[in-house]
């Protein structure tokens, strides 16, 4: 007998030998219904793997991120199996799982089409059916380069080749098709009941563009049928909320050929944008922030001391004045530094706050660019705080606090990361190892979840990312709060402390919408271009039945104006169906249909986007007031995405 430790720390005793699968059926009939594998002191295996030795054992579920991870994987092998089946002769390439998804590569002489998707599927379907149990064994090196080289599979050689030496090679089988895996996999392909082929791509081997275009077929997998059908619907959604495509039919942005990369922000844009910095200001200044603004060219010199110039010159633009090198800043912080030091500081000044809604341009390649997601030239909202290290906690959490409000404000539920010490980075492991713990106690004294990724901090300090998920699921990096002890040491930054010596200050580098461009084209699929009454570019519009309710239409809609209420009033010789329709589709939150009856009451007769005609008629100083209290309020009227 052994013993196993479960995940809730229970232990059980089993005879030696006894499979994951079996322990999963001796816990409950119901986890082992829905188990696909193990973890065996952290370690994936197979349900068939068979017990050794004490150990502690997490049954995986179809469900959770790792039982998706191996349902994705096998579906990628049986692709392969039915791409095989098909067309003789294909050879195999990579099979791994992506983010919501899988791929394989192979080199076929048939050229694969979107028509073939459909007959692919239809051969994975009948291997489904088939119930093949996926088959681990473990083979020598030799005899894995033997087996592949024989059916001329000499990608697969190639990959064996380059395995270390100490690496336990292992095969795969299920019926025909033997793979070349670490696993693990599902115990039969029965397992998989709902995938989907997505699409056909080109991808060089190994990613060298010297090595043979092979063929790659994406395609995705999930536990249950309803998930895969509110993914492919999700899908579907995301082109219709394209933010290039609303952006235009919205009137808010454009992007040309004359400046790739460089956005147009049009009115109507603009009143979006402005919104938004509007309200950026007044969160910020009731929380003890002083606006500055720094210039967006600055001397060769300042970067050099920054370390900007050897950590990150490839993405920065250069030009020559009076003979001499500068640079266009691609971030705000060195500008806030040169401001920090125009007068000595005392400690009595500190925490300082300064933000700064500063233009930054970065060099993309054209390949990258993607509408306002990735672009050349962004307006970050930078923040830069400088304080005692006796309130770096303390400041922490305040960033924090803020950055959860915003958030809130928006509807964006949200996921954290600590982002550690990169390989390229400056400063004494003694700093980073303060930074990044004073980061992580903040987050604990929050009770925040995170997860760690190591590696990927700024050069100058590691950082808390966060991650906003959207109405389809979808996440984005937006906010984060970089801990720094090394700006102020390059850039010499003082305070006179009460011993009435200098000190150095600690920075907190941060923002909130990371770049409002970005923060705009995440609002805008987030909501379908149906913007919360306080950020419409337009929030009224007034509809008269006909000319002679012109002038109370005119009327009220100077009124509203008055009031700072955004307001149009469509006088055009159009039927009031065909206004409304229009008013509709460009997405104004209301809509107020004026005729004789409210003409003579002084009333309107109301239309919600997303509800349509409410049902009553409310006088002008009643629709003002829900107007009033709506923008106050900023109140996100709730909208499925399929009514969107």
């Amino acid at each position: 007998m052994i013993q196993v430790t479960l995940k809730d720390g229970s232990i059980r005793e089993v005879e030696q030998g006894t499979t994951i699968g079996e322990l999963a059926a001796s816990i409950s009939r119901g986890l082992a219904k829905v188990a696909v594998a193990g973890k065996v002191n952290d370690k994936l295996k197979d349900l068939a793997y068979g017990l050794r030795e004490n150990a502690a054992v997490e049954i995986v579920t179809i469900d959770s991120e790792e039982g998706l991870d191996i349902l994705r994987h096998s579906t990628s092998h049986l692709m392969a199996q039915a791409v095989g089946n098909l067309f003789p002769g294909t050879k195999l390439g990579f099979g791994p799982t992506i983010a919501k998804g899988f791929y394989y590569d192979f080199d076929s002489e048939h050229v694969f089409t979107p028509e073939d998707l459909a007959l692919i599927e239809k051969e994975m379907s009948r291997l489904v059916k088939e119930k093949y149990s996926y088959e681990r064994r473990e083979v020598s090196r030799e005899e894995a380069l033997t087996y592949f080289g024989d059916l001329g599979e000499k990608y697969k050689v190639e990959l064996i080749e380059g395995l270390p030496d100490d690496v336990a090679i292992s095969l795969y089988t299920q019926g025909n098709f033997t793979d070349l895996c670490a696993g693990p996999h599902l115990p039969s392909t029965a397992s998989i009941k709902a995938f989907k082929l997505m699409s056909l791509a080109g991808a060089y081997w190994r990613g060298n563009e010297k090595n043979k275009m092979l063929q790659r077929i994406y395609g995705t997998a999930f536990s249950k049928p309803s998930e895969l059908e509110d993914h492919l619907f999700k899908l579907e959604e995301a082109k219709r909320r394209d933010h290039r495509k609303l952006g235009l039919e919205l009137d808010l942005f454009s992007l040309h050929e004359e400046g790739p990369g460089f956005p147009f922000f049009h009115p109507k844009g603009m009143i979006l944008r402005n919104a938004l910095e509007d309200f950026w200001r007044q969160e910020h200044r009731r929380r003890g922030y002083q606006e500055i603004k720094t210039p967006i060219i600055l001397n060769r010199s300042m970067w050099e001391q920054s370390g900007h110039w050897d950590h990150y010159k490839e993405n920065m633009y250069f030009t020559e004045i009076d003979d001499q090198d500068y640079a266009v800043k691609p971030m705000n912080c060195p500008g806030g530094m040169i401001m920090y030091k125009t007068k000595m500081r005392s400690y009595r000044d500190l925490p300082l706050r300064v933000g700064e809604l500063g233009l930054v341009h970065r060099h993309e390649l054209s390949g990258a660019l993607h509408g306002l997601l990735r672009v050349r030239n962004f307006t970050q909202d930078d923040a830069h705080l400088f304080m005692l290290p006796s309130q770096i906690k303390e400041e922490l959490i305040g960033v924090i606090e803020l950055v959860d409000y915003f958030y809130k404000v928006f509807g964006f539920e949200y996921k954290v990361e600590l982002s550690t010490r990169p390989e390229d980075s400056m400063g004494s492991d003694e700093d980073w190892e303060t930074a990044t713990k004073a980061l992580q106690g903040a987050l604990e004294d929050k009770g925040i979840d995170y997860n760690i990724n190591p590696g990927d901090g700024a050069f100058y300090g590691p950082k808390i990312d966060f991650h906003v998920k959207d109405c389809l699921d979808r996440t984005w990096q937006c906010g984060t709060i970089q801990l720094d002890f090394q700006m102020p040491e390059k850039f010499d930054l003082n305070y006179i402390g009460e011993d009435g010596q200098k000190h150095r200050p600690v920075m907190i580098h941060r923002v909130v919408y990371g770049s409002i461009e970005r923060f705009i084209a995440l609002l805008t699929e987030h909501y379908a271009g149906a913007f919360p009454v306080w950020l419409a570019p337009i929030q009224v519009r007034i509809l008269p039945v006909s000319e002679r309710h012109h002038e109370y239409a005119k009327t009220l809609a100077s009124r509203l104006n008055d009031l700072d209420i955004r307001v149009e009033a469509d006088e055009r010789k159009e039927k009031i169906g065909y206004k409304i329709r229009e008013a509709q589709t460009e997405k104004i939150p209301y809509t107020l249909v004026v005729g004789d009856q409210e003409a003579e009451s002084n009333s309107v007769a109301v239309r919600r986007y997303g509800q349509g005609d409410v049902g009553e008629r409310v006088t002008v100083e009643e629709f003002i007031a829900l107007v009033q209290e709506e923008v106050k309020s900023k109140r996100i009227l709730k909208i499925s995405p399929k009514e969107a």
